[in-house]
C-alpha cells in the first residue's frame, strides 16, 4: 500500500516506523528538513519537505497515486484542510487526521462532512483512554478492547501470592479455578511458554488472558487478590493527557491529585476542572512535595508530561517513597522495556496506544479492530466472517479445522450480544467477529489471509 504520512514529529514519526514494518510504501512530509534526513537515515522511506496543506507539496509527496493519507502534523488546521485538499484534488481514496483540539474530536461527524476525513485519530484521547483502564484494572499490565468493549484482553503479571501460582494451564486455556476466561499465551522471561500440561504458572509469569469485559474486574481481582480498590491517584503533568484523565476520573469516585510545573498552566487547569480535583503547583521529581502531598497514601502515581527522563525520575522517586502502583509515559521503546517490572510497574507508550486505532484502516478487508500488545511485539485482532462455505476459508470450520500460525490462537467469537470463549470444536458462523492473539504479530499477515473472502463472493 502507498502511504503518504504528513508531520514527522513524534507521532508521525512512530506511525511511520510502524507502518514500514508492514512493507507499505512510504513517503512523509514536513517543514524540517533536518527531521526528515534523520528519518530517513533511519527508516526505510521517501521524505518531501513542504507545507503539507499546499497542493503542489502533496504533489510532489506523491499524491496522486497515494491509497492513504494520514494527516498528523502538529496543528489541527494543515491536518483538515490536508484531507480536504486529498479528497477533492488527489481524490486519495481513505484520510485519517490527527486531532488534538477536545471541541474538534468530540465532534466527528462535523470533520468528515466538512473536511473529508474518514477517520479520527486522537493520540492523546488513546493514551487518555489507555491510562484509565489500567486504573480500572488496578492488576493488569495491559488493557485492550474489542466488539466495542464486550470483550477485554489482559496482561497480567503473576504476583508472589496468586492463587494461580503452580497451576498447570491446558492447550484450551479454560481450566483457571473459578473464572471464566482463557489464558492465550503465558511469557515467562521474555519467552513464550507452550501451554499444556507440563508447564506451571510461577511468580512473574505474564499471562494474556481474554475475558467478558463486565467479569474482567472480578476475574482480575481473584487471579490477584487485589488488596483494595484504586481511590487515589496523582498524576504528573498537566498537558493534555494529564487535564484529559484528571477529569475522566473525576466522573468516577476517585480522589485525584494533578501536579503541574507551569504556574500559568496550573491557574488555567483549576479552573476548566471540576473543583473535587486539586491542582498544584510543583515539579513531581521534588522529593519534598511529594511527601507534603503523602505519596505513601497513593494508590495509583501517573507521570505523563512530555519529558521520558522526568517521567521515569518521578515515578521511581514515587515508587521509593511508597505509592503503590506507578506507571510512566515513556515514548522510547528501550526506555520502556528496560525500565517497566522494575520499579516502575507498566511503562506506556503512546505510539503503540495509538497505532491500534490505524491497523483498521491500514490492513483493510476484514479487520475491525486491532491492537498491538507487549510494546508491538504481539497483536490482537477482531474480524468480521463475511461469505459462506464456499467463498470463505473459514465459515463452517471449527477451530480445530483452521490452519492458524504457530503463534496464533482464537481468543474469542463475538457473536450477536454472546461472548464466546471457544472450545476446539466451536464452529464459526457468517457474522461472527472473531478475535485472534497472536504472540509474533508478523504472524497475523497470515491469518488475515484466512478471513479474506474470495472476489466471486462480490
Amino acid at each position: 500500500m502507498k502511504i503518504l504520512i504528513l508531520g514527522a514529529g513524534r507521532v508521525g514519526a512512530s506511525v511511520a516506523e510502524n507502518l514500514v514494518s508492514e512493507q507499505n510504501d512510504i513517503t512523509i512530509v514536513d517543514t524540517d528538513g533536518e527531521r526528515l534526513r534523520y528519518l530517513q537515515d533511519r527508516i526505510d522511506l521517501r521524505g518531501v519537505q513542504g507545507d503539507a496543506s499546499m497542493p503542489e507539496v502533496l504533489r510532489a509527496a506523491g499524491a496522486d497515486d497515494t491509497d492513504l493519507l494520514v494527516a498528523c502534523a502538529a496543528t489541527d488546521p494543515v491536518n483538515l484542510v490536508a484531507c480536504r485538499i486529498a479528497k477533492d484534488v488527489f481524490n486519495i481514496p481513505r484520510r485519517i487526521s490527527r486531532v488534538r483540539s477536545y471541541d474538534f474530536s468530540s465532534n466527528p461527524e462535523l470533520i468528515k462532512e466538512s473536511f473529508g476525513v474518514d477517520s479520527v485519530i486522537s493520540p492523546e484521547n488513546s493514551v487518555t483512554t489507555y491510562l484509565h483502564s489500567l486504573i480500572e484494572f488496578p492488576e493488569a499490565l495491559q488493557v485492550v478492547e474489542f466488539g466495542a468493549g464486550r470483550l477485554s484482553l489482559l496482561i497480567i503479571r503473576i504476583g508472589r501470592v496468586s492463587p494461580l501460582i503452580n497451576v498447570r494451564v491446558n492447550q484450551t486455556g479454560h481450566n483457571l479455578p473459578n473464572i471464566n476466561a482463557r489464558v492465550l499465551e503465558i511469557f515467562r522471561n521474555g519467552a513464550s511458554v507452550a501451554l499444556d500440561h507440563q508447564s506451571a504458572i510461577q511468580q512473574g509469569d505474564e499471562l494474556v488472558v481474554a475475558v467478558d469485559t463486565q467479569e474482567g474486574k472480578d476475574a482480575v481481582a481473584k487471579l490477584q487478590y487485589a488488596s483494595r480498590k484504586v481511590r487515589t491517584v496523582m498524576i504528573a503533568g498537566g498537558g493534555n493527557i494529564g487535564y484529559r484523565l484528571a477529569r475522566k476520573l473525576s466522573e468516577g469516585s476517585y480522589n485525584v491529585r494533578l501536579l503541574e510545573s507551569n504556574r500559568e498552566r496550573c491557574e488555567t487547569l483549576a479552573t476548566l476542572l471540576p473543583s473535587k480535583v486539586l491542582v498544584l503547583h510543583g515539579d513531581a521529581t521534588d522529593e519534598a512535595l511529594l511527601d507534603n502531598e503523602n505519596i505513601e497514601e497513593m494508590d495509583t502515581f501517573l507521570a505523563v508530561t512530555n519529558d521520558d527522563e522526568d517521567n521515569i525520575m518521578s515515578s521511581l522517586l514515587a515508587k521509593r517513597l511508597g505509592a503503590r502502583k506507578v506507571v510512566a509515559l515513556i515514548n522510547r521503546k528501550a526506555y520502556g522495556e528496560l525500565m517497566e517490572g522494575s520499579l516502575i510497574d507498566i511503562a506506556v507508550s503512546p505510539s503503540q496506544a495509538t497505532i491500534g486505532a490505524l491497523l483498521r484502516d491500514v490492513r483493510q478487508g476484514a479487520v475491525v479492530a486491532g491492537h498491538r500488545l507487549r510494546w508491538g511485539n504481539a497483536e490482537a485482532i477482531e474480524f468480521e466472517v463475511n461469505g459462506d462455505n464456499k467463498s470463505s476459508q473459514v465459515v463452517g470450520k471449527s477451530i480445530a479445522e483452521l490452519k492458524l500460525p504457530r503463534t496464533a490462537i482464537v481468543a474469542a467469537i463475538l457473536r450477536a450480544d454472546e461472548v464466546i470463549l471457544p472450545e476446539p470444536a466451536t464452529v464459526i458462523q457468517p457474522g461472527d467477529h472473531v478475535v485472534v492473539f497472536a504472540g509474533n504479530r508478523h504472524d497475523m499477515r497470515r491469518v488475515e489471509k484466512l478471513f479474506q473472502v474470495s472476489v466471486f463472493f462480490f
